[in-house]
């Protein structure tokens, strides 16, 4: 009798950068993040050297897949704010729907296992980037509807304090533990009177 080709029901097979995650994620626990290499990395995933840095600049990298992935969804829907909405609350729409897609079971690791391995120069040296780099998306947007500079004391001002507000959403979603359901209800609490203060703002 032929052997079907039919694919096992069951979970999917995971691509190579789930794979390194999972690796990366495993190790960082088992031996702390200082102590693990890349080597190490790929050799538990099963995949060669050059595969890591495919997906990966460095080892840091691993920790921020979900938050690179937030930033270019961010920039999407930023891009399709009607331009005759209030530029505050259309940002604010924007930041919510892209929130829509992290529900309790979708937590990033870092933000559950930052006090574990977080203490790392090189691990807060890449938050910080993405600090940066979401703020940037931000004020550029802002700027752009606002026809200001982007370097305008109030754009930098309210796009660093709309990340801020994001990051500390999050923070508090994480540690709600099994209890925490969506993102969404965070981010809107922690953005409203930030959206509320710098929209007054902009129309004086």
């Amino acid at each position: 009798m032929a052997q079907s080709t039919t694919p096992a029901r069951g979970r999917p097979r995971l691509s190579s950068r789930e794979m390194l995650e999972d690796a990366a994620f495993e190790l960082f626990l088992e031996q702390g993040y200082a102590k693990t290499t890349i080597e190490q990395i790929t050799q538990r995933a099963g995949v060669s050297r050059n595969t890591f840095f495919n997906y990966f600049p460095a080892k840091s990298d691993v920790f921020w897949v979900a938050l690179d992935e937030v930033g270019a969804r961010l920039r999407r829907e930023l891009s399709a704010v009607p331009d005759d909405a209030p530029v505050m609350a259309g940002t604010r729409t924007a930041f919510l729907t892209v929130a829509d897609g992290f529900g309790p079971g979708a937590v990033p690791w870092i933000l559950t296992q930052y006090e574990a391995i977080g203490g790392n120069n090189e691990v807060q040296v890449s938050a910080v980037s993405r600090f940066v780099a979401l703020a940037s998306v931000v004020r550029f947007h802002l700027a752009s509807r606002l026809d200001l500079p982007s370097t305008h004391p109030e754009v930098l001002a309210a796009a660093y304090a709309l990340t801020a507000a994001t990051i500390a959403a999050a923070q508090a979603w994480a540690a709600a533990g099994v209890t925490r359901g969506a993102l969404t209800p965070y981010l809107d609490r922690a953005l409203a009177p930030v959206c509320d203060g710098f929209e007054r703002a902009f129309v004086l």
